[in-house]
């Protein structure tokens, strides 16, 4: 089937690629000639891992292009996949969706399905196909279906490839049987609903997630007040299918593309349909204040941090990408350089980026041991691979005062009895709590 994917981020160009490995020709469009030509030279313009193997496999089925017009034309079916940045008020943007709907009316020669990939308010597939209908030029049937995403940054390709569900909106039985054909290699449940529903359905499933990991946050400092470990709290809770292990997580709160902005536009969607999500409120404001924890617990170590020297294990928002959106480090880093620090960094992937937004005044490391040498204190912001497998010996050793404020949880409690390290985390009891208390 002959597909086009406007936009080649995260949701367009895993999509594009994943059709391709199934036999489909693809079409990926994007407004960057830079980003485009790095990708007909068959490299990912994002850190996505397995993304660079599965496009290069696929490149026969491939074409980038900045050309939309030849590339909506003549397509049996054609993505929606361009971001739908939050708002000053919470609200989704659609600026970047309806340019494409306008692309299309503009340009369809033939019969064909607009899919809607992108995240986008309930109804607004209504107003696409309106808009869409209202602009096109040539005499074609143009449907719109929704058919929203489930993808994980970091496990993408794997999240697209072996999807736990495909939800496909409709109105009527023609755009689902064409996208039950786009999928038909695809070894997944297949549910179709209207249109509206679709919708809802990644808001809904998007915001429960967020409320379960603020709701175990929550709980997580209960258990630091009550001396009850959210470790074993949390295992009990797992074993229960109604609860299930996954996003019991405690940590700093969630960050990234999805969570942060889809509750706060859900939010803001019900408000303006005067309704009121209190649990959704609740999740937003429980998840901006776990990401201030490291730094409140530093306090209990420090009354300042004029001259410190802070090691920061971890900038992105989670392991396996090198995404900094809603990351902890945009808020944890700026408050400690106000208060007079002095900052080292190190991740392995988002450090190019982070340098973006602080060019100056951080000293960028190129391993964890250069990272916290001479260091008064270590924050784990980002639960890499590299940080949970490191020689804990290493913070006693190379660290000027070994305090380990641990956000994520990479270390068991037992690892530090027998060290001159205090180890905070979150939700767990602190080990050796006064060794290096400031008087």
């Amino acid at each position: 089937m002959k597909i086009a994917v406007a936009g080649t981020g995260y949701v367009g160009l895993v999509t594009g690629v994943c059709l391709a490995s199934k036999g489909h020709k693809v079409t990926c469009v994007d407004v960057d000639e830079n980003k485009v030509k790095k990708m007909q030279r068959g490299e990912s313009p994002i850190y996505e891992p397995g993304l660079p193997e599965l496009m290069k496999e696929s490149m026969e089925n491939l074409i980038f292009t900045t050309d939309y017009k030849s590339a909506y034309q003549d397509a049996d079916v054609i993505f929606i996949g361009v971001g739908t940045p939050e708002k000053y008020d919470g609200s989704a943007n659609l600026t970047y969706v309806f340019q494409v709907a306008k692309q299309i009316a503009q340009t369809a020669e033939k019969h064909c399905v607009v899919v809607l990939k992108s995240t986008v308010p309930i109804g607004t597939n209504d107003k696409i196909e309106s808009y869409i209908h209202n602009k096109q030029v040539n005499d074609v049937k143009i449907y719109v279906a929704s058919n929203p995403e489930f993808l994980s940054q970091g496990t993408a390709v794997h999240d697209t490839l072996h999807a736990s569900r495909i939800v496909i909106g409709v109105t009527e039985e023609y755009p689902a049987d064409v996208l039950k054909q786009v999928y038909e290699n695809f070894d997944a449940p297949k549910l179709v609903v209207e249109r509206r529903s679709a919708e809802m359905i990644k808001y809904a499933s998007n915001d429960f997630l967020a409320l379960k990991i603020s709701y175990i946050n929550e709980i997580a400092n209960l258990c630091e007040t009550v001396g009850a470990d959210i470790e074993e709290v949390t295992a009990g809770m797992g074993f229960d299918e109604r609860i299930g292990h996954r996003f019991l997580k405690s940590g700093i709160g969630y960050g990234g593309s999805c969570f942060p902005k889809d509750t706060k536009a859900l939010n803001w969607f019900a408000n303006f349909n005067d309704n009121e999500l209190r649990t959704i409120k609740a999740a937003i404001e429980v998840n901006e204040n776990q990401k201030f924890k490291l730094v409140k617990k530093a306090k209990k170590y420090y009354n300042d941090f004029l001259f410190l020297n802070v090691a920061i294990l971890g900038c992105t928002f989670k392991p396996g990408t090198d995404d900094l959106r809603e990351a902890p480090s945009l808020v944890n880093i700026p408050i400690l350089m106000e208060d007079g620090a002095y900052i080292r960094v190190w991740d392995p992937v988002g450090q190019e980026n982070f340098k973006k937004c602080f060019p100056e005044k951080i000293q960028y490391c190129s391993c964890i041991e250069d990272a916290i040498a001479g260091a008064d204190l270590c924050l784990i912001l980002t639960e890499w691979g590299e940080v949970k497998e490191f020689d804990i010996k290493k913070y006693e050793e190379l660290m000027k005062h070994p305090i380990v404020l641990d956000g994520r949880n990479c270390y068991n409690l037992s690892d530090f009895a027998n060290t001159r390290i205090t180890y905070d985390s979150i939700g767990r009891r602190t080990v050796n709590p006064d060794l290096y208390i400031e008087k």
